[in-house]
């Protein structure tokens, strides 16, 4: 069975309670929207540029995933499988970790992976992730890839048409005012920013509800207002509450 194209965009949760289990609940999420019952679930960690322990931590949370088969895609120095475009054409699920989006778009784009993920995501396998791993699938974002000051990133991989803006919590957070600026000048395309542990669920293109690990957060839709402002709608998550371990 072919599934839709999907796509789950996370803002991971920078810091979480006491008790969460981050960041495995929006895999089980991405996981969930898969709808198999041994999902095949692969790591890309480039943004990270394939940090070992963030690849070694992936496994160390097997158990915490139930019947689901785990792998990784590593591109630093070589990629560590024979055929990357089966490797993730075979999968139902591909999680892309945060860190860098400038870098991972780079890469991927040096090794084909634009292509094969367009291609992964259309034959509906799920692709998921949080951070960069939210903001790659679309036009663009807010970035600090390149230093400590945010800068518009205008090149993403443009398969949802819209912005992202991710850690976009009503606190002071610089990312937030950014992202609104960008949209209100024109930089950026109107689009969708999202509260920590909040996660939006696109179907094809058209987002189809946003998805909270903690309650009381929010995803906004952000738009020019035609007067060199914006303006912003309100998108109530869903509080999504993970399978016991």
């Amino acid at each position: 069975m072919i599934r839709e194209p999907q796509i789950l965009a996370c803002s991971g949760v920078l810091y979480p309670p006491e008790g969460f289990r981050h960041p495995g609940v929006q895999i089980w999420q991405a996981m969930r929207l898969a709808d198999v019952r041994r999902p095949r679930v692969c790591l890309i960690a480039t943004a990270a540029g394939d940090s070992r322990e963030l690849i070694e931590g992936w496994y160390a949370r097997a158990g915490s995933f139930g019947e689901a088969e785990l792998s990784h895609l590593r591109l630093f120095t070589q990629p560590n499988v024979p055929d990357v475009r089966a490797h993730l054409l075979a999968q139902d699920v591909i999680f892309v970790s945060g860190g860098s989006v400038i870098n991972l778009l780079a890469v991927w784009r040096a090794h084909r992976l634009d292509a094969i993920l367009r291609e992964c995501w259309e034959r509906g396998v799920v692709l998921a992730g949080q951070s960069a791993g939210s903001l790659c699938w679309h036009v663009g974002g807010v970035t600090d890839s390149y230093g400590d000051d945010l800068d518009a990133v205008d090149d993403g991989l443009g398969f949802l048409p819209f912005s992202n803006g991710v850690h976009d919590d009503l606190a002071d957070q610089p990312r937030r005012s950014s992202f609104r600026r960008f949209v209100a000048e024109g930089t950026l395309p109107a689009g969708y920013a999202t509260e920590d542990g909040v996660a939006l669920h696109f179907v094809g293109t058209r987002c189809h509800e946003a998805l909270a690990v903690l309650p009381g957060r929010n995803a906004w839709f952000v738009e020019p207002d035609g007067d060199g402002k914006h303006r912003e709608t309100a998108l109530p998550a869903r509080l999504w509450t993970p399978p016991p371990a």
